[in-house]
């Protein structure tokens, strides 16, 4: 059998086995999951060479490592959560989410979906790669300036966007007539 056709065979054999091994570590975030897996079998393919005659313990090791890459992502991610949930405390604004509420921090990525691919760009650079001016500057092949005054634009960009998605209590009081 050729390294292909092994590959194929771990494949056809193996990707439950390593779905359920991921959304167990990540509590079923589908999203998330999804992502991991083809990332595991990625890695898989590149190195279908290496694949020992019995693979799912070797697919698990692989997921193993591809899980605490996704998990780096997602402490950065709960970071900037916490640092734009922190932003609003400092200025007031609560939220108080009732038992049918959408996803904590959803409305964060509605908002960020609304800017440019730069805005989004820096504002990942900044927060969850947690690059500074000099780090963003080299990111983006600019100069410190540059980078300093793109990722000031993008963060005021951003709070008109999450302002516009979730207005302060007092500007939804005006707006229902209730001041």
């Amino acid at each position: 059998m050729s390294n292909d056709e092994i590959f194929a065979a771990a494949y056809r054999e193996h990707y439950w086995a390593v779905s359920r091994y991921v959304a167990r570590r990540l509590d079923g975030r589908t999203s998330e999951v999804e992502e991991v897996v083809a990332e595991v079998f990625t890695v898989a393919w590149r190195r279908r060479a290496d694949l020992p005659p019995a693979p799912l313990p070797w697919l698990y090791g692989v997921a193993r490592n591809c899980l605490a890459n996704a998990v780096r992502g997602l402490g950065r991610r709960r970071r900037l959560l916490d640092r734009l949930g922190n932003d609003d405390t400092a200025h007031g604004r609560h939220t108080v989410a009732g038992p049918d509420a959408e996803a904590p921090g959803a409305w964060v990525h509605d908002a960020l979906a609304r800017l440019s691919q730069a805005d989004r760009e820096v504002l990942r650079l900044a927060a969850w790669e947690e690059l500074g001016v000099e780090e963003i500057a080299v990111a983006l092949g600019c100069g410190r300036r540059a980078a300093a005054m793109r990722l000031h634009r993008a963060r005021r960009r951003l709070r008109a966007e999450i302002d516009r998605l979730r207005p302060s209590p007092a500007t939804a009081t005006k707006e229902h007539g209730h001041d």
